[in-house]
């Protein structure tokens, strides 16, 4: 693989993965308006590896708190009496994940089958649910009505929450927001930040919230790529490295820029982008 093609790969992998306008919407103008071949899942998780060091370094604090709450759940480190905050995130971290998880196990495993076949009269096609469903419809569509969600949730939701605030409730609300993520345009990031918002938490918290909530998902994502690089053969090591430095750059100045935006302006421009890159995709495919 080029430089040129790993460099693209990196910096639309670190940008659209934490800014609420999609990271599927954007992949798929790679190999349209270029050459390049598939990049393979050596790559795949080269970026997502490169992501998820990038959240681990941005929020190592708050990672540090949730990680002394891991510990001090099974009573490793401190006793199970002592920090009873740090517990408490950790554990509704983990119960904002396990949506996500159901969700992309359900469809891997073809458990929507039946119903989008008898309820849509839809044709699975390889147990792949969205290969019966035209991908840049479902993208594009999914850019304006969660784009359209977000501006919404950001003008009435109010700003009254942080992320040491947190529930059982609003961790597995957001975890839900962020299961729709496994559809196509929907963004990970941009779901998870219209439920925050719509839950009272302000601009810079929910986006805290959706980074700390991402971890787990960042790194099952990856996890669930292992198995192809031994299917493909692991020979493109060198290439990995670069993509994935590249991406954790590409990220942390994305996160970076993201917390110190939104401390000062609203997630509008998001929403304009989004509707508007909608548009552009349903017109130009």
């Amino acid at each position: 693989m080029t430089f040129l093609q790993l460099l693209i790969i990196a910096i639309v992998q670190g940008i659209t993965e934490f800014l609420p306008i999609s990271s599927s919407g954007h992949l798929i103008l790679i190999p349209n308006f270029t050459e390049f071949p598939d990049q393979g899942p050596l790559i795949d998780v080269a970026v997502h590896v490169g992501s998820l060091l990038a959240i681990i370094v941005y929020f190592f604090k708050d990672v540090l708190t949730l990680a002394r709450g891991g510990f001090a759940s099974i009573g490793i480190g401190s006793d199970r009496a002592e920090a009873p905050a740090e517990r408490r995130l950790f554990w509704w971290i983990v119960l904002g994940t396990i949506p996500a998880v159901a969700f992309g196990l359900a469809i891997k495993l073809g458990a929507f089958n039946s119903i989008a076949e008898s309820w849509f009269n839809v044709t699975i096609v390889d147990d792949d649910l969205m290969s019966s469903i035209r991908f840049t419809d479902l993208i594009a569509s999914n850019l304006i009505f969660y784009g359209i969600l977000l501006g919404l949730a950001d003008w009435l939701g109010k700003e009254h929450k942080k992320f040491e605030d947190m529930s059982w409730r609003d961790g597995l609300i957001v975890g839900i927001a962020q299961a729709l993520a496994i559809i196509p345009g929907t963004s990970r990031s941009g779901v998870t930040m219209t439920a925050a918002r719509a839950l009272g938490y302000s601009r810079f918290e929910s986006a805290r919230f959706s980074f700390l909530l991402s971890i787990p998902a960042v790194a099952g994502a990856g996890v669930l790529i292992v198995p192809e690089i031994f299917e493909a053969g692991a020979t493109l090591a060198l290439d990995a490295l670069i993509a994935g430095v590249l991406t954790f750059i590409a990220a942390f100045l994305t996160m970076a820029f993201l917390m110190n935006f939104l401390k000062r302006a609203s997630m509008m421009v998001f929403v304009i982008y989004r509707i508007a890159m909608g548009c552009a995709l349903l017109a130009f495919f």
